[in-house]
């Protein structure tokens, strides 16, 4: 199946379709999800505000990150399963964690939100059937069906919490 996968897709996001977790990918999503929400709790907020190095993001402003490259991927699979007609734009990680407003967070509210935006995609894929998981749709210039994008969830989620438990914690 991934090798279909990463003919669906362009390269750039071959990396994190490769890194998810092996399964079924809506119980990888939801197992995922608990692991993740219980790691990012357990972060203290004095630790939250840490950046491993110069110029490198803080664990809340990852988070944030996170949160908003769920949020993206998230809709261009609803946008590309409703068969819609318009291309998507691409996302300035960087601009958008720059006007994200992570300092002014709580870790464990980010931890929730991020929990409770992932089980919003978990049902809308769950009830995706599989001419809505086969349709595709152009996003930063790019082709995608909908298929990819719970993979590259799963993957982009799994990079940076290795990043995270690597370089931060």
């Amino acid at each position: 199946m991934r090798e279909l996968l990463l003919k669906e897709c362009n390269e750039f996001y071959h990396g994190y379709i490769n890194s998810a977790p092996e399964g079924d990918i809506l119980s990888v999503l939801e197992n995922q999800n608990a692991a993740v929400r219980k790691m990012f709790l357990e972060i203290s907020a004095e630790k939250a505000d840490y950046r491993y190095a110069e110029g490198k993001w803080t664990i809340k402003e990852l988070i944030a990150h996170v949160l908003d490259t769920e949020r993206v991927f998230g809709f261009r699979a609803f946008w590309f399963s409703r068969n819609a007609e318009s291309d998507q734009p691409g996302m300035d990680q960087d601009r958008f964690v720059d006007y994200c407003g992570a300092d002014l967070r709580d870790i464990a509210d980010m931890a929730e939100e991020l929990f409770e935006i992932r089980q919003s995609h978990i049902r809308m894929f769950r009830g995706m059937d599989k001419e809505m998981m086969q349709r595709t749709g152009i996003a930063s210039g790019v082709s995608f069906t909908v298929r990819t994008l719970p993979y590259i969830m799963a993957g982009h989620l799994q990079h940076h919490v290795n990043v995270l438990q690597d370089k931060y914690l």
